[in-house]
């Protein structure tokens, strides 16, 4: 694909609330998003099930896992947007991690960019960290900076689901135009 076809980015909202900040976050990315970038916001993974070799074994890779995989194969790069559930990386989206790491992997060598929104004080720090970890293992290429961090994220959107935080809106603005750059940049 050339350059002046666009970057298509998938987005994962790794929460399944329903009324997820975080997939909240994914929607502002959307919007701000400079001219050449989509992103695709991914409809969820909670059809996924609880990972365990037997059943691999026995049934092999479930649907839901092949069509995630396919999903993060066809993009360009990938933008997560997590929570923090005690001080790491929420079960369910590391849950499907680990299933799509098992067969034809999709995150060796793909651009990838991450923020996040959560009640504590240091925001999602340690879970995007984690995350971090955990993919570059698979040979991921996340995007160093920048870092957006939502602390206190119950008090950064109003009754209707508006994010509030003007200097918040701009840092994802601005890590949505460099993730656009670092894709350019790195991909193969």
């Amino acid at each position: 694909m050339s350059e002046s076809e666009g970057l298509n980015v998938l987005g994962i909202c790794g929460s399944l609330r329903k009324g997820s900040y975080n997939r909240r976050l994914l929607e502002i990315a959307k919007d701000l998003a400079p001219d050449g970038l989509t992103i695709d916001i991914y409809k969820s993974f909670a059809d996924i099930p609880v990972y365990n070799g037997d059943d691999e074994d026995r049934d092999g890779i479930p649907a839901a896992v092949v069509q995630l995989r396919e999903a993060i194969s066809a993009a360009d790069g990938v933008l997560l947007a997590m929570p923090e559930y005690n001080f790491s990386i929420p079960g369910g989206l590391k849950n499907a991690f680990d299933w799509l790491s098992r067969k034809d992997q999709p995150f060796t060598d793909k651009p990838m960019a991450i923020m996040g929104a959560a009640a504590g004080v240091l925001g999602t720090g340690r879970s995007q960290y984690h995350m971090r970890q955990s993919l570059a293992a698979l040979g991921a290429i996340f995007m160093p900076r920048p870092e957006v961090f939502v602390a206190a994220a119950h008090t950064k959107f109003d009754a209707d689901g508006n994010f509030t935080d003007g200097v918040g809106k701009t840092l994802i603005g601005d890590l949505v135009a460099a993730f656009q750059k670092w894709i350019l940049q790195v991909r193969p």
